[in-house]
């Protein structure tokens, strides 16, 4: 493990060349690993350590999704199972269910769980708000966390591209005395491009955090105001998308995602360096109470708890689905799809 420098601070990072695949293989020889739940991460993380060479099983109640397992070559009675038997099978316990589900399903998990097994989660949600959740693990087995920065689809494609998305890594609980070489070399096996270490507390807080702000939740509100006021002074629905979405995601994201802002800035028109030099405080300091409040919110069991009542109410994916309609069928969204249409890999 190396100490590296973010900003001045030292952090501690893991990478496949200080952890190779070789030695995740050799920690986890003697494992089995159940992958309980196949929705957002389930196929993305199992597939991975399957292509990886390690013993995988996958636990999912039948249905739709059942069927997708099937169909991504999962067989029943051999590698795939009922959640209860692949709880009772596997040595290392993914749980990989939606925040809702773990509610419903941790009697049976926690039912399974033999003394020296690894209770493995890649969101802290469930573990840092246990009072809420309930889910308390028994003292006699390791609780770990691999959390990879983005969506299950996204590890799988990374992987499938022989890259990797970064990952955050956690020991909550080491009753073997092992838990920190499983943990990463679960990291490594799922395909892990380096992984840096937290608290599951830490990454439940920042990530929910990071969805209703920065990643997700304010960067639909700003897209919306400015789209808004744009079509308000007479812009086209065109002209308003290009200049609030197209050209950051197709344009500058790439840029300073690859160089940094700074670099950006230094490689835009000098209108645009002085506008973007002007402005970037006014939006900081309106902003940041905002954030200020958001994380209190978080931090405080308030939004854990919204979300468990929310997703627990009858016809809950009813009213999801109409919130969703609604912000497909938006001006802004709709412009998107023929603006989408018009960029040239899409007409090839």
């Amino acid at each position: 493990m190396a100490k590296l420098n973010f900003g001045g601070v030292e952090e501690t990072v893991v990478t496949r060349e200080e952890f190779p695949l070789e030695k995740a293989r050799e920690v986890l020889k003697d494992e089995t690993i159940a992958v309980i739940g196949y929705g957002v991460q389930g196929p993305g993380q199992s597939l991975n350590l399957r292509d990886n060479g390690f013993n995988v099983i996958v636990g999912q109640r039948k249905g739709k999704t059942f069927d997708k397992a099937i169909a991504d070559g999962w067989v029943p009675g051999e590698t795939l199972f009922s959640i209860e038997e692949a709880c009772k099978r596997g040595t290392i316990i993914l749980c990989l269910l939606s925040d809702a589900a773990v509610l419903s399903v941790w009697p049976t998990i926690k039912a399974n769980l033999k003394a020296g097994d690894a209770l493995y989660f890649s969101h802290g949600f469930a573990i840092t708000w246990s009072d809420r959740t309930g889910v308390v693990p028994p003292a006699d087995v390791d609780v770990i966390m691999v959390a990879p920065k983005g969506s299950g689809t996204t590890v799988r494609s990374l992987f499938l591209e022989g890259r990797g998305i970064n990952a955050s890594y956690a020991v909550e609980q080491d009753y073997t005395g092992r838990a920190l070489e499983r943990t990463l070399a679960l990291g490594i096996g799922i395909g892990s491009g380096y992984l840096f270490e937290t608290t599951i507390r830490r990454e439940a807080i920042s990530d929910l955090t990071g969805e209703r702000g920065a990643l997700m939740g304010a960067i639909q509100g700003l897209f919306a105001a400015q789209y808004e006021v744009l079509r308000e002074h007479g812009h086209t629905p065109s002209e308003a998308f290009n200049e609030t979405v197209e050209e950051l995601t197709q344009s500058l994201m790439p840029l300073f995602a690859a160089k940094g802002m700074d670099w950006m800035y230094a490689n835009c028109s000098t209108t645009a360096q002085r506008g973007a030099l002007d402005w970037k405080d006014p939006f900081h300091d309106a902003i940041k109470p905002v954030v200020e409040r958001l994380y209190q919110s978080v931090e405080s069991g308030v939004e854990a708890q919204k979300s468990i009542d929310s997703n627990s109410k009858p016809g809950y994916r009813e009213g999801l689905e109409k919130e969703l309609k609604e912000l497909r069928e938006s001006e802004l969204w709709r412009a998107a799809e023929t603006v989408r249409k018009l960029r040239p890999e899409n007409n090839k």
